[in-house]
C-alpha cells in the first residue's frame, strides 16, 4: 500500500478501483437505455440521470441520423426483469416530455472489461 500511495502522490497513478462482475453479484438484467432528448436539456437531464443510484454510467453521445436518433445513454443493472422495468420507468418519469423516444438494449453476453 505504501508503494501505491507513493505512486499516487507522484501522479504516476490517479486512482485504483474495482471492476465488479455484475453477473456474479446477481445482476442478470443489465440494459443500456438510450434516449432521444432535446439537445437544450441534455446536460441538465444527463446529470440527473447519472446521479440515480442504479445507473452505473451515463453518457451524452452524438446522434447518427437518420437511423439513430438517441443522444443520452444510461446503463442500468437489476437482479430481476421487474426491477429493470421499474428503473427504466423511473428514468422515463424523470425525463418527462423531454424524452421523445427510448429503447433498452439488454446485454446478451459478458464482454471483457479492460480499463
Amino acid at each position: 500500500m505504501q508503494r501505491l500511495n507513493a505512486m499516487q502522490e507522484q501522479n504516476i497513478i490517479r486512482r485504483i478501483g474495482a471492476v465488479p462482475n455484475h453477473y456474479k453479484l446477481g445482476y442478470r438484467h443489465n440494459g443500456m437505455t438510450v434516449w432521444d432528448i432535446d439537445d437544450n436539456y441534455i446536460d441538465e437531464l444527463g446529470n440527473q440521470v447519472g446521479a440515480l443510484d442504479f445507473v452505473s454510467h451515463c453518457y451524452h453521445r452524438p446522434r447518427h441520423l437518420p437511423g439513430w436518433q438517441y443522444n443520452l445513454f444510461a446503463m442500468v443493472h437489476s437482479k430481476t426483469a421487474a426491477d429493470a422495468a421499474l428503473q427504466i420507468n423511473q428514468i422515463a418519469a424523470l425525463l418527462g416530455t423531454h424524452s421523445r423516444a427510448h429503447e433498452v438494449l439488454y446485454s446478451t453476453r459478458i464482454l471483457k472489461k479492460t480499463a
